[in-house]
């Protein structure tokens, strides 16, 4: 394993790091705490440090699990949570200092622990990115001991540029990867410039770029690939980075044909995110070991040549950029 520091924290966490959305099982199969705890000290059997997850993710269970699991470990594990996403109707309004200091507070008991190494504000309306006092709320949970360092996930580019304003911002998680590039533009360079960490989410695009799925892969009814493509649920973005399956799936059976040899296409699209030192880490997800186990497997294959990744943003450029490019 390899590590970077984390912006302006000056943690050193691991470039491949853990996402806990489905790490309890499937999306939309329920949660296995089992599997859970074996996929999380797995990851911390391969050198990860650094592990993501949000009060939503399966009513708290997945905090439940992550904090089990690193309080029973010897190493020091960084855990980083979000909040926000419980305030239903998800509005603007709805955002107030109290709710998210209480967010803040529950996931402390659901964890177990007395310190959360990076909450951030989990893909807030576009307007609270315009109201200081929910950023200085978390001043007084950094003086209290129960927060080490403030984040933002994000959905737009713009929101991200925004966030870093607020000098106590420390990260910003945005979706990157093959068949989201933008980010790479404006975003990459402004983050550097105030020593902001970036943490790279949906780094596979919801499993299309491990080149496993074709037109006749099924996906549950609970699952947000079946139910969210059109942004029926939440942001489009989410899901499959926001790219049409069907023009998706063209662009990887490219991407195949670029590398023959290659049974699973994961860790070569980890292999692109890691060529930007700009980025802190990748959160891939891992609903069972061996998908964990995949993307630590980076680290066995050899460097991307200039060429080679010269022909996969050929394959970007050809496929996706004219229809998802400046959408986030």
């Amino acid at each position: 394993m390899n590590y970077r520091t984390l912006g302006k924290t000056g943690l050193k966490i691991s470039e491949i790091s853990l996402g806990t959305w489905q790490v309890g099982g499937k999306w939309g199969s329920g949660f296995d705490d089992e599997k859970a705890d074996q996929i999380i000290n797995a990851a911390i059997d391969q050198g990860v440090n650094f592990i993501d997850t949000a009060d939503v993710y399966e009513e708290g269970l997945s905090e439940k699990a992550v904090g089990r699991v690193v309080r029973s470990r010897s190493e020091e594990i960084y855990v980083a949570t979000k909040c926000g996403r419980q305030i239903n109707p998800h509005t603007n309004e709805n955002y107030t200092p109290e709710a998210l200091v209480k967010f803040v507070e529950d996931s402390l008991k659901r964890t177990g622990l007395e310190r959360l190494d990076l909450v951030q504000l989990h893909c807030p309306p576009t307007d609270v990115y315009y109201r200081p006092e929910i950023f200085e709320a978390f001043d007084k949970l950094k003086d209290q001991g129960k927060v080490r360092n403030l984040g933002v996930s994000v959905e737009k580019i713009e929101e991200g540029i925004k966030a870093m304003e607020y000098d106590n911002v420390a990260t910003v998680q945005i979706i990157f990867n093959l068949f989201r590039q933008r980010p790479s533009e404006l975003f990459f360079s402004e983050a550097k410039k105030k020593d902001v960490g970036i943490i790279a989410r949906v780094p596979l695009a919801s499993g299309l770029l491990t080149g496993k799925f074709d037109s006749n892969t099924h996906f549950d009814k609970e699952d947000h690939r079946n139910f969210n493509r059109n942004g029926e649920a939440f942001d489009k973005g989410e899901t499959f980075a926001g790219v049409d399956f069907e023009k998706g799936l063209k662009a990887v059976d490219e991407l195949k044909a670029l590398f023959p040899d290659a049974k699973n296409l994961a860790p070569i699209a980890l292999q692109w995110i890691l060529q930007f030192e700009e980025i802190s880490c990748i959160i891939p997800g891992a609903s069972k070991k061996d998908h964990l186990l995949s993307n630590t497997s980076v680290y066995d294959l050899p460097p991307l040549s200039s060429e080679k990744i010269e022909k996969m943003n050929a394959i970007y450029d050809k496929y996706i950029k004219p229809e998802v490019h400046q959408r986030w």
